[in-house]
């Protein structure tokens, strides 16, 4: 499915946001969690399919459409705090896009994982600063590192629907770091997928942080609340 064509409103010339006519329904069915799980292991596998297509094709892409949207380029610049992530398994790889960052003076960090319930927090890096291995694969800057509080977050995820939902590996953790971040000040979510993630049938639970923009290989979309 050809995501940016898909919906003419999302097309990668679109200059504005597009408003909902409401909010989506959030689901309360008991059995999300089921439902989640099934979608994970399809999304997990067509985004292994993507990754093995495209690869670093995507990745260029990705790093041009986000540095030409002029909002998303104002929150990545000199002054401005950028979180990223180093990519597992198949996750778009987003490190292309972080050395531009840092190169407009922007200040980067990355996630780390703390307690179950605790949402991440981000410490500074920049592009060649060692990491060490830390949770469920990751790569983290090393202890010590200054705590930053971004003002723009990168998102990893499967599989993402047009209302900016996404659907990640079940920990909760982008979730809560996005609702603690929101309630302090003012940041910007920005997921980042193949354009080939995006799905119809995404369950939706009453926790789950909405992006405010969606960057794939094709295409720059905001889809703010």
């Amino acid at each position: 499915m050809d995501f940016p064509f898909a919906d003419p409103r999302l097309a990668p010339s679109t200059p504005t946001i597009f408003e909902k006519e409401a909010d989506p329904i959030r689901d309360t069915d008991p059995d999300i969690d089921a439902r989640k799980a099934a979608v994970r292991g399809a999304a997990r596998e067509a985004r292994d399919a993507l990754a093995s297509g495209l690869g670093v094709a995507a990745a260029t892409g990705v790093a041009a459409r986000f540095i030409t949207a002029p909002v998303l380029a104002a929150h990545a610049r000199a002054g401005c705090v950028v979180a990223g992530y180093l990519p597992i398994g198949s996750e778009i790889d987003p490190r292309l896009l972080m050395d531009r960052v840092a190169g407009t003076g922007a200040a980067l960090c990355l996630p780390v994982v703390g307690a179950d319930v605790e949402p991440l927090e981000f410490r500074r890096w920049q592009p060649g600063d060692a990491v060490e291995p830390s949770a469920f694969g990751t790569s983290v800057p090393r202890e010590g590192s200054d705590l930053l509080v971004p003002d723009l977050v990168l998102v990893p995820m499967l599989a993402f629907d047009r209302d900016g939902h996404r659907i990640g590996y079940g920990g909760g953790y982008y979730d809560r770091t996005l609702a603690r971040l929101r309630a302090d000040g003012d940041v910007l979510a920005v997921g980042l997928a193949f354009s080939g993630q995006v799905r119809d049938d995404l369950p939706v639970g009453p926790n789950d942080a909405r992006l405010d923009w969606i960057v794939t290989e094709s295409a720059a979309m905001p889809v703010a609340l």
